[in-house]
């Protein structure tokens, strides 16, 4: 074990969580406005919003992921980070401008304006439940991590980098959560460029042009064009724009930091931050990746450890540490919104919303810090067990599909609970029977990812629905309360 690595790492992420989160928690001790853990009062300025919306979904399936995607079709992999960058210019023009204006707290709580109670509830129980799926994957990844570097078992580092995860959080939520981003953000992009530095040196006689020829050789030069085949194109690149699009946009984890924010005018100033910091990150990764690949030093370990392997053993022991750090900020910082969302949802949709509408901000700050110690332990125990994690995520992603176009729908031409219920049931059954049955197969669309077949239903059978079946004009559509108090906002 490289007990000087994991001392430096550990020392650096303890004093910069705990050092920013006690002087936050210090500052909002006296503090009882309602909104004040969960949404930090709704100050957070732009640079704090726009890095934590990038680092929000900037975590396992951006590093290891990738690292595993690049093993299997080439360059194609940096679809994941165009997509993530396309799914962020949607939600900051979009999404999160509907959401702050609505002065909700959580997405749950959206769709009970729009659609009602039972709706709100299929939700936040679908919702919670995923956020939670992509947390367990952010465990992992933290777990990867530390067996890369330290010899730990992945269980063994999951349970260490979850007990920071939830240091990260539990202090000061949403303003430690952001504020802890910003640093990490700097710390982690150097980290990044001095890795590509080093790394470009390291490789063997020829370097990236040897990375290149052997791809050639093995007549797999679709490995190193960004659009690869047309079958990659298809069922991989716009798959998972869409499926990535369409999930997250309308996701408690990646929304909160926006409903945090000073304002909607706030919210768009970060569109200049938050989409270079994602979409270029997944470039480094993937050049990582494929030099790996091309080095039968480390081919032979298989796409989970060979790119981490090669880190290790090709850059100085400071450098191996400060990426460290970089690499697990990043994870963290995805792993503290997805266990600070899902415990969002617990005490807003069901603690508040049915046992106890009169609870406080003293109340809500102590039922969210026990989800999340009760959220945050049940992942990184199980996060040895996983499947790979891009498999996981397909099936993940399509659920909240149909809730994307229902919200436009009920906000901009009619809500009907009735259609959105009915809507939502039927492409989720779709969406299980597309992973667990034959059904793809015997339909000819083996291989299809799932967010075709959800988009397909979610859009002919919820217009089909809302027009016939009765219903209120949109809520932004509608001019009176609570629209014209949310106007008032802006």
């Amino acid at each position: 074990m490289n007990w000087g690595i994991l001392v430096a790492v550990l020392a650096y992420e303890i004093v910069l969580i705990l050092g920013l989160g006690l002087y936050f928690a210090r500052k909002e001790k006296c503090n009882q406005e309602e909104g004040g853990f969960l949404l930090s009062n709704r100050d957070l300025p732009v640079a704090v919003v726009a890095v934590t919306l990038a680092l929000t979904v900037l975590g396992t399936p951006h590093i290891f992921g990738i690292f595993e995607m690049t093993w299997f079709i080439g360059a194609n992999a940096i679809w994941f980070g165009i997509a993530h960058a396309v799914l962020l210019v949607v939600t900051i023009t979009t999404t999160a401008i509907w959401a702050r204006r609505a002065q909700v707290t959580s997405m749950p709580e959206f769709i009970s304006l729009i659609f009602g109670e039972v709706p709100r509830l299929m939700v936040g129980c679908v919702m919670a439940g995923l956020i939670w799926g992509i947390l367990t994957l952010e465990s992992q990844g933290i777990g990867i991590v530390f067996a890369t570097v330290t010899g730990l078992s992945i269980q063994q580092g999951a349970i260490i980098g979850g007990v920071l995860g939830i240091l990260y959080v539990i202090l000061a939520g949403m303003k430690e959560i952001g504020w802890v981003n910003l640093v990490n953000c700097a710390i982690m992009y150097v980290g990044l460029i001095l890795t590509m530095v080093y790394i470009t040196g390291a490789l063997p006689d020829g370097g990236w042009e040897r990375v290149s020829n052997f791809y050639i050789d093995q007549e797999q030069a679709e490995m190193l064009s960004l659009f690869g085949t047309p079958e990659m194109l298809f069922t991989f690149a716009l798959g998972i724009v869409l499926s990535t699009t369409f999930c997250q946009s309308i996701s408690q984890q990646l929304l909160q930091p926006a409903l945090a924010a000073k304002s909607e005018n706030t919210i768009r100033k970060t569109l200049w931050i938050a989409v270079p910091l994602n979409g270029l990150f997944a470039v480094f990764v993937c050049a990582i990746g494929l030099a790996a690949k091309a080095d039968p030093a480390f081919n032979e370990l298989g796409p989970k450890l060979a790119a981490p392997t090669m880190l290790l053993n090709s850059l100085p022991g400071w450098l191996v540490a400060w990426l460290m750090a970089s690499l697990l900020a990043a994870v963290l910082s995805s792993f503290a919104m997805a266990v600070m969302a899902p415990a969002t949802i617990f005490t807003i949709d069901i603690y508040k919303n049915f046992f106890n509408p009169n609870a406080g901000e003293v109340e809500e700050r102590f039922v969210t810090r026990i989800m999340i110690v009760i959220l945050g332990v049940g992942a990184f125990l199980v996060a040895s067990y996983l499947p790979p994690i891009v498999s996981a995520i397909n099936w993940l992603f399509a659920w909240m599909t149909p809730v994307f176009w229902l919200i436009i729908f009920g906000l901009f031409w009619k809500r009907s609970s009735s259609a959105a219920v009915i809507t939502m049931a039927v492409t989720w059954a779709v969406n299980s029977a597309w992973s667990f049955t034959t059904l793809p197969a015997s339909l000819g669309f083996e291989g299809l990812p799932n967010v075709y077949p959800c988009l397909a239903v979610a859009l002919a059978l919820g217009s089909v629905l809302t027009a016939i079946l009765p219903g209120k004009p949109g809520l932004f559509r509608k001019p009176a309360a609570p629209v014209a108090a949310y106007a008032a906002t802006v």
